[in-house]
């Protein structure tokens, strides 16, 4: 059965979600309060970089609609999903600034029907019935005498970056949480068609072959809360982990992406996710490990692995600094390269890329730094403007005349990249594949000196 949706907040979250269903048949009005992002989404422009969205908004557009208006999109909804943004604030908890805006619009437009107000964002634990507070607070100044109908209840989202789409329609699992049974029921209605994988799939994102019904989890509210900074949290430690095993198989002379592939194939542990390299990047792992460590500290406990993970990360930077270092002698005067500055491929998002990172490093040490994204260039002129004389249209004028590159984002464009051609551009061909997703063999070959972060390098 078709619902009335609103979504508040058209960022990655909110606007693939919304999108994705009314995909799905639901009626869905997006609310943000940046009259330029709504201006463009009536244009038909999507405002972020994610594979196939802008399709699937053309095929979902009779149940789409944009609005700055709180009131157009919450009074008359079924669904209130909360999908902004919840930054990192200076003592590493999450900055809930938007989160108490949109609630306190929320509650001055809510109107009679019964609505479940929904936090789509990543939030601390604890923040549903707060939310609700903040909802009813200001309902109840709107509407005297007026008994508020609505339920709070909490829905993570799992989605990555590049695979929004494919994340949504055909997810792990669908979490939702609530302490009222008939939110529950309310959302297990919305996901249905998910649930029991009776959409006609898009013709340019097919469902997955021998794919099956999708797990509902059910539960409370803090439950919910907490699994979304658990499972962000676990994926983070093993990025790490794997890192720091890197470490010693550099030591001993092993072959890290083979220890990282026979680890992985066993069953109880899994392949993904052990990709050694520079680390993770982007708006989730950095902000919900910080977040679960501040939200602990609050109940007088500690997070030393998750907090480890963190130290192991930022130090996955600096090592990209440290091989230049070894190879070059002197980095002060010379001219680095790097391609790749989306924290990951097929998106532009800057959040924590390690690449931004790595080139204000070696700016602060007095290299000279050229910067290419296939996609994400326009995004760092804006965002990072002290950075915009660094960037280069094309990956050859950054190797041409350049001391050494570096890979930080492992875009497919750069894997087909003509390396033989480039190397005699450079004034010394060496380069660092912070990804460790090039052939060494096919570098070295193509008249490069090949390293690679935390990986065995053979001398000179």
């Amino acid at each position: 059965m078709a619902q009335k949706i609103c979504i508040v907040g058209t960022g990655y979250v909110g606007l693939t979600t919304g999108i994705c269903l009314a995909f799905l048949g639901h009626e869905v009005t997006c609310v943000d309060v940046d009259q330029a992002k709504i201006s463009a989404l009536h244009a038909g422009d999507v405002p972020i970089y994610e594979p196939h969205l802008r399709e699937l908004m053309a095929l979902a557009a009779e149940n789409l609609s944009f609005t700055t208006s709180y009131a157009d999109g919450v009074a008359d909804a079924d669904v209130v999903f909360i999908a902004v943004n919840t930054p990192t604030a200076a003592d590493g908890s999450p900055d809930l600034r938007y989160l108490r805006a949109a609630a306190q619009s929320i509650g001055e437009t809510l109107g009679d029907r019964f609505t479940v107000v929904v936090n789509k964002s990543t939030v601390p634990i604890g923040s549903g019935n707060w939310v609700g507070a903040i909802v009813r607070d200001f309902f109840e100044a709107t509407h005297p005498g007026t008994p508020g109908n609505f339920q709070l209840a909490s829905n993570p989202e799992f989605l990555r970056e590049g695979t929004a789409i494919g994340d949504t329609l055909y997810a792990d699992r669908v979490v939702v949480g609530s302490d009222d049974p008939r939110a529950l029921e309310v959302l297990s209605n919305v996901y249905r068609p998910i649930l029991d994988q009776t959409f006609t799939p898009p013709a340019f994102l097919p469902r997955p072959e021998n794919f099956g019904v999708v797990p509902l989890v059910s539960t409370d509210l803090a439950s919910a809360e907490l699994i979304k900074y658990a499972a962000n949290s676990f994926l983070a430690l093993k990025i790490s982990y794997i890192n720091e095993i890197a470490q010693l198989a550099e030591r001993v002379g092993a072959d890290i992406a083979q220890v990282a592939l026979g680890t992985g194939l066993d069953t109880r542990i899994g392949r993904r996710f052990l990709g050694a390299g520079i680390g993770w990047g982007g708006s989730c792992f950095g902000k919900d490990t910080a977040a679960l460590i501040t939200t602990a500290r609050e109940y007088k406990l500690d997070m030393p692995i998750v907090a480890a993970a963190r130290e192991t990360n930022q130090r996955q930077r600096e090592l990209v600094v440290e091989k230049l270092l070894e190879e070059l002698r002197i980095i002060k005067g010379c001219t680095i390269g790097i391609l790749g500055l989306a924290f990951k491929p097929d998106t532009d998002d800057l959040r924590d890329a390690p690449a931004i990172d790595i080139a204000q490093r070696l700016i602060s040490r007095g290299a000279r730094v050229r910067l290419h994204d296939p996609v994400a260039m326009g995004r760092l002129a804006r965002e990072f403007p002290e950075l915009a004389d660094c960037l280069r249209d094309e990956p050859a004028e950054v190797v041409t005349g350049a001391d050494a590159v570096v890979l930080a984002t492992e875009w497919a464009q750069y894997r087909q990249l003509d390396w033989k051609a480039l190397a005699p551009l450079m004034r010394s061909p060496i380069l660092l594949d912070g990804r460790h997703t090039l052939d060494r063999q096919r570098l070295t070959a193509a008249g490069f000196r090949y390293i690679a972060v935390a990986a065995w390098n053979p001398p000179r």
